[in-house]
């Protein structure tokens, strides 16, 4: 864990599925982007154009690689999607790619991961919220360390990264400092204390989203927009970043 002085260095990530998004997060002041499409759905893989846009920001851009909703266990049609996403990210010259893949009893697919990993070769790792339906968490910590993933997004196996904070704790300490573990699910700026004060955790991941107004009823209605639509809020990346200064003090 890196500190400077009585202080923890403690990092926010952002997932943003827009332009606008984009732009709010960078300018509240997020330390990192996983860049998505569809979060409404957990995020699926961007757009090129979107990698391209994201590519310019000042910090660093991972992109989420997941080629559709629904389970993390993938076909060889689905690897070949997500090699290719993946090549597109290092030749936008994105920072890092978020990947996971599962078995169909929910333990990581080393094979698959494998694969991918390969394909991704010189980029930073994290393992995405695959990592969520393991049936043993510690020892999915151990495949992850082992394939070389340089941090895990985990609610602690729950809806929520707050329900899952006791999974959260022990995963942390079996880490040390081998691996981040990351938060997210559920997370608000009130939070970041409890987290923080968590032994290991200096990484925190939340959408800061705010809910889209009333005005956009109309593509509701007609069915071009979620009823519980959020959009990155800029306010709430700066209100993040303020507790969790506060926490790291």
């Amino acid at each position: 864990m890196d500190t400077s002085g009585s202080d923890k260095t403690t990092l926010l990530e952002v997932c943003v599925d827009d332009a606008a998004g984009l732009a709010a997060a960078i300018e509240g002041g997020a330390d990192r982007i996983e860049l998505c499409s569809a979060l409404s759905v957990g995020g699926l893989t961007p757009t090129r154009g979107f990698m391209a846009l994201a590519a310019r920001a000042r910090i660093p851009v991972y992109a989420l690689i997941r080629p559709r909703a629904g389970s993390f266990v993938f076909d060889a049609s689905d690897v070949a999607i997500m090699r290719d996403d993946i090549a597109a990210a290092r030749q936008e010259g994105l920072a890092g790619v978020v990947i996971g893949a599962s078995r169909q009893d929910g333990r990581l697919d080393e094979a698959v991961l494998g694969e991918l990993i390969s394909a991704a070769d010189g980029l930073g790792l994290t393992l995405h919220r695959a990592f969520d339906l393991v049936p043993e968490p510690l020892e999915a910590l151990e495949v992850a360390i082992g394939l070389g993933f340089r941090r895990i997004l985990t609610s602690g196996g729950q809806k929520t990264a707050f329900a899952g904070l006791d999974t959260l704790r022990a995963v942390a300490a079996a880490a040390g400092s081998r691996l981040s573990v990351m938060p997210g699910g559920g997370l608000k700026p009130d939070m970041a204390g409890t987290f923080l004060s968590v032994p290991g955790i200096t990484e925190l991941h939340a959408s800061c989203g705010a809910p889209v107004h009333a005005a956009e009823a109309r593509l509701v209605e007609l069915g071009f927009l979620s009823a519980d639509a959020r959009q990155t809020d800029r306010e709430t990346v700066q209100a993040f970043k303020a507790a969790m200064k506060v926490a790291a003090s």
